[in-house]
């Protein structure tokens, strides 16, 4: 089991800051790392790889330097964004050179193993520049998984993927991430990383926003008032009582839903205050339900805060 730490980490290019002082670790399990385009992503992912120095601060695996260790590389495999592939190599020639370059005992076999897993047997004796977007996803995939690493990062892998490409390379990430690797993939679809990671990290403009599941991020966010969706045997009686609470901004009742909508302001009284007020009118809760702690409101509010 691997961890890549990250210790207060800048990368800049002239006058131009594209990480600016991250710090974090990313261990074993899968790891969404979310940004808008152009928040730096790439750039924290390079480093990473070993492929980019830090201006200043550290990037290590497990203990060691990651920059000019070419011994790094045993352990990592790297799915970049870019799409500069040796087009005129098969699909199966493109993931042997990767493997003979890691100088595997028995390049063809471990080539082999690779593209089985990402399912692209059918098609390793076509040339790169014949494949699809999605294809050619599948390929770099295959040749950074052709060496067994312990840790993979991926830069957007799932794009130019059909859905049918995108439900089995999750599956694949999933079960890799319960066998105890360290998968860190970057993406800004927030229906990708809600399904697939069990952990976030979050940069805005190179900075470091959030760590943590979304759901635990959005609670610590005490500044933004939470929403709740709340049935009850007696909507009415429950509105009159509640608005009353100083732990409540807001409270409408929504027609179509035929519950409350709650906007509340303090939340820890807010979840105290709810179920005494409803014993206290002998109202019986139905229903209560966050509807902003989703990935992408909490995300939402990461970028615009």
């Amino acid at each position: 089991m691997s961890t890549i730490s990250i210790s207060h980490v800048s990368r800049w290019y002239g006058n131009v800051v594209a990480v600016n002082d991250v710090t974090m670790n990313v261990g074993p399990g899968v790891t969404g790392l979310l940004g808008p385009n152009g928040a730096g992503k790439s750039t924290l992912i390079a480093m990473m790889g070993g492929f980019l120095p830090p201006s200043v601060g550290t990037v290590t695996l497990d203990g060691a330097q990651v920059w000019r260790n070419e011994q790094v590389y045993r352990d990592i495999g790297i799915v970049p964004e870019r799409e500069a592939m040796y087009d005129f190599l098969t699909g199966r020639e493109f993931v042997v050179a990767n493997a003979e370059l890691h100088g595997l005992p028995d390049p063809g076999a471990a080539a082999q193993r690779a593209l089985a897993t990402v399912d692209m047997e059918y098609a390793q004796d076509r040339r790169v520049d014949t494949y699809s977007k999605g294809m050619r996803q599948r390929v770099k995939m295959a040749s950074a998984l052709v060496h067994e690493p312990s840790v993979l990062l991926l830069d957007e892998p799932f794009n130019g993927m059909d859905p049918r490409q995108r439900m089995q390379l999750m599956e694949l990430l999933r079960r890799m991430g319960a066998d105890g690797r360290t998968v860190l993939f970057s993406s800004h679809i927030l229906e990708e990383v809600e399904q697939l990671a069990a952990h976030i990290e979050v940069i805005v403009a190179g900075r470091h926003a959030a760590s943590g599941d979304f759901r635990r991020i959005r609670r610590l966010m005490t500044d933004r008032p939470h929403r709740y969706l709340v049935r009850s045997s007696n909507d009415r009686a429950l509105a009159a009582a509640l608005i009353a609470d100083a732990s409540t901004a807001a409270i409408e009742l929504d027609w179509t839903e035929r519950a409350l909508r709650i906007q509340a302001i303090d939340f820890a009284r807010f979840t105290h205050e709810l179920p005494r007020v409803a014993r206290e009118h002998n109202i019986r809760l139905l229903t209560v339900s966050p509807s902003d702690e989703s990935l992408e409101s909490v995300f939402s509010y990461l970028v615009s805060a």
